[in-house]
């Protein structure tokens, strides 16, 4: 009988690329994959720092792998294991973690799959993290995660991501391409390029600073990919979104008009003390660049509220700004302290239910600006992937700008493309649609 393994991850997509790498490593070892739910004899949790919640959450997924099967042998790795290898070591179940670097070598170190009294760590100096492992994720049928950069050289005051991750670094291209062919090969009909700053990808790419390529050679590269019907960027720095990017991206063959750049706040003193790399003054030009070159394109934002020193005046500088921008949703952090932090030693600490009370007025406004934005849409003819899971009897997808949308369940609509235009909101806000002809586009 082949021994069984089970993954759980947290966090964002550059996790669920790097997991299913993981996962490869051991189905080369013959290890069967099951669900985390199912009893299995190894469970690989892959963890994240970047929020309070996903500490708190590792606790409980260790204790829902140890109900399913107490002999089990429990791992943990990723950013928290790296960040605090001895505090994850601690917890009860736990046998092993495994920082930055020794995680893709996991299967190297379950020698017995004895249970330890306490977890056994591996974990490197983050200084060591300096090479790089690429990783995609195929999480269902019509979508994949391709990693294609890792770390970042940034010094944001809130951030631990440089020390869990190490320094940028980036696949060579001809990996990238590689990777991309065999999702291609898959019948997967849409790439989201995925890492922790891929508008720096090529630095890094020789294991040196040297730039051979860009982030527009890799674009520019990918869009010439048979197969691929959609390439999608996941999020990119203001700083880094170069004009000749959104260009090529409004008349690419495969690149969709949907960006999701990370704002963090609109006070110029607040992003100063973040020591973000631009200011909102850029930011508003990035989006009217986006717009004036694909008005129907859809920007995403991230930004964070109860930063150390924001006053309600720049909270409300923020509101402001991004109620007038021209976006189309919101992703709100709120902020919480980390170890190791210039933030967390700064003064002027906001209280956490004034952080909680701005991060609902935020939600409110993405609630509001999504709702406009779908309501922009309709009318429009788009084309709609539509996904595999049946919600209540409903299919769901994506439009190309990320309008998302719902119909009556049909199986044989999985993983396929189809001109449509979208006609209506309904009461829980997604968007219906007919369609435009009967024909199957992919």
């Amino acid at each position: 009988m082949n021994k069984k393994v089970a993954f759980y991850t947290l966090g964002c997509k550059l996790n669920f690329s790097e997991t299913s790498t993981i996962a490869r490593g051991f189905e080369k070892e013959e290890f069967e994959r099951v669900d985390f739910s199912e009893e299995a004899d190894v469970y690989v949790i892959n963890t994240c720092s970047v929020t309070e919640n996903a500490d708190k959450r590792f606790k409980t997924i260790v204790k829902q792998a140890q109900k399913s099967n107490p002999e089990a042998f429990v791992a943990a790795v990723g950013c928290y294991a790296q960040l605090k290898p001895e505090e994850l070591a601690e917890v009860d179940g736990v046998d092993l973690v495994l920082g930055a670097t020794e995680k893709f070598k996991i299967t190297d170190y379950l020698n017995d799959l004895t249970k330890n009294d306490r977890g056994e760590v591996h974990s490197c100096e983050i200084e060591d993290a300096d090479f790089y492992v690429g990783s995609y994720a195929i999480g269902d049928r019509t979508r994949a995660f391709l990693k294609v950069q890792d770390g970042c050289d940034y010094k944001c005051t809130y951030c631990t991501i440089p020390l869990a991750r190490g320094i940028s670094r980036s696949d060579t291209l001809g990996n990238v391409l590689k990777n991309a062919k065999e999702i291609a090969s898959q019948d997967i009909k849409e790439i989201v390029l995925t890492g922790v700053n891929i508008g720096d990808y090529g630095k890094g790419e020789f294991g040196n600073k040297k730039h051979e390529h860009t982030f527009l050679d890799l674009v520019k590269a990918l869009d010439t990919i048979d197969g691929i019907h959609r390439l999608r960027i996941s999020s990119i720095e203001p700083n880094l979104l170069k004009n000749e990017t959104i260009d090529f991206v409004a008349q690419s063959n495969s690149f969709v008009p949907h960006f999701h750049v990370p704002l963090q706040s609109g006070s110029d003193a607040i992003l100063k003390k973040m020591r973000r790399r631009y200011l909102s003054n850029l930011y508003v030009d990035r989006v009217k660049r986006i717009k004036e070159a694909m008005p129907h394109a859809c920007i995403g934002v991230d930004v964070i509220v109860g930063f150390p020193g924001e006053t309600d005046e720049h909270f409300l500088e923020t509101y402001h700004f991004l109620n007038e921008l021209d976006i189309s949703y919101l992703h709100v952090f709120t902020y919480s302290e980390r170890d190791n932090t210039v933030a967390a030693e700064m003064d002027e600490v906001v209280s956490k239910k004034v952080r909680s009370k701005r991060s609902k007025m935020l939600r409110g406004l993405s609630a509001k600006k999504r709702r406009a934005f779908y309501e922009s849409q309709l009318g429009s003819v788009r084309t709609v992937l539509l996904e595999g899971e049946n919600k209540k009897g409903y299919i769901h997808g994506f439009t190309e700008n990320y309008v998302k949308v719902k119909a009556p369940w049909n199986p044989d609509l999985v993983n396929t493309l189809h001109k449509v235009e979208l006609t209506d909101i309904d009461t829980d806000g997604l968007v219906r649609f007919e369609f435009v002809s009967n024909e199957v586009m992919a």
